[in-house]
């Protein structure tokens, strides 16, 4: 009971204050004339990856690295294989987008980076800052396609576009209540949503290692399964309300950009702040599931496949599979 209390309060915790962090820095910015386009690549669609953020760093401080790479890898799977597959089968996912194709190529560059890396280097600092650049890159990127116009939205475009899809209220009200009041409330949301997210990632990495404790499973697995399917929550959401809406290529784009910011940002900013390694289980076996997925994901892209029903039922059959692969059954 203690266990799930942990985990449940931990990743409900993470949802409130994620929100809550990103609804405050959103009209924080908005206050002080911050463009909106600027605003959702930025502090919208980094925002909505906080609860794998906080999540992978506060598991590498306390030296549970299974955790820490583990939630971010088995969220990039679980995107994939899990959320796609359920969106196909709610609607199916069109991709007709050039951006996106182009985004599919980087979603499966820095999937064969991090395969590569993490046979020979830890998540160090190097490490970090090498991804944090090509973040910033991707980023600026994203802003001048987008400033642009041409050629269809990014992935990163997507993302932001989902989370607010299912945020009503997420921008600041109208200048007419400018003034002190409205700045302070939006401080006070950033600071409230960063003291639940850090208790809630705190709460949820316990609650994981007492799981693995518990039923003798190693960490690196409940971080693969049930950390990263619970911190993938916001994808998950956004990514089935806009199949709902029949907005495939938002939902097709809300993946894409999770998943370069999961390794990019998440895996960046956790080297930057505690140094890890990545478990050899990882490296030898989950990270190539990791690029299988985006390699077939980025296949979809390019040849602008739909993603049908019948597509959507064998991705989820090969989440199924996968789990069942690395759950020890003794």
């Amino acid at each position: 009971m203690e266990i799930a209390l942990l985990i449940i309060g931990g990743l409900v915790l993470l949802a409130a204050g994620g929100e809550l962090l990103v609804r405050g820095a959103v009209q924080l910015a908005e206050r002080m004339g911050v463009s909106p386009l600027l605003i959702g690549l930025t502090l919208v669609g980094f925002g909505t990856s906080t609860p794998e953020l906080v999540t992978s760093v506060q598991a590498a401080l306390i030296g549970s690295p299974g955790i820490a790479v583990g939630n971010a890898v088995g969220s990039n799977i679980a995107n994939i294989l899990l959320i796609l597959g359920l969106a196909a089968l709610i609607s199916p996912v069109a991709v007709g987008s050039n951006a996106l194709k182009r985004d599919g190529v980087l979603m499966v560059g820095v999937a064969v980076l991090l395969t590569a890396i993490a046979f020979v280097l830890p998540i160090g600092r190097v490490v970090g800052l090498l991804f944090l650049a090509g973040l910033v890159g991707y980023m600026v990127h994203a802003w001048r396609q987008e400033r642009a116009g041409t050629d269809g939205h990014t992935a990163a475009f997507e993302k932001a576009q989902a989370f607010e899809a299912t945020h009503p209220g997420l921008h600041a009200p109208p200048a007419r209540d400018a003034g002190v009041r409205p700045v302070l409330l939006a401080v006070g949301f950033v600071l409230g949503g960063l003291a639940l997210v850090i208790f809630g990632g705190r709460f949820l990495v316990d609650g994981a290692i007492q799981l693995a404790r518990g039923f003798g499973v190693s960490e690196t697995v409940i971080g693969l399964t049930v950390v990263a399917v619970g911190t993938s929550m916001p994808e998950f959401i956004t990514s089935l309300v806009a199949a709902l809406r029949r907005q495939s290529d938002v939902a097709l784009g809300n993946i894409l950009g999770s998943n370069i910011y999961n390794i990019l940002g998440i895996l960046g900013v956790t080297g930057l702040i505690s140094p890890t390694v990545v478990p050899p289980e990882i490296a030898r076996f989950d990270n190539f599931i990791m690029l299988a997925a985006s390699l077939l994901l980025f296949a979809f892209a390019w040849t602008g496949l739909r993603v049908g029903r019948r597509e959507g039922g064998a991705l989820l059959a090969g989440y199924v599979a996968y789990v069942w692969w690395i759950w020890p059954t003794a």
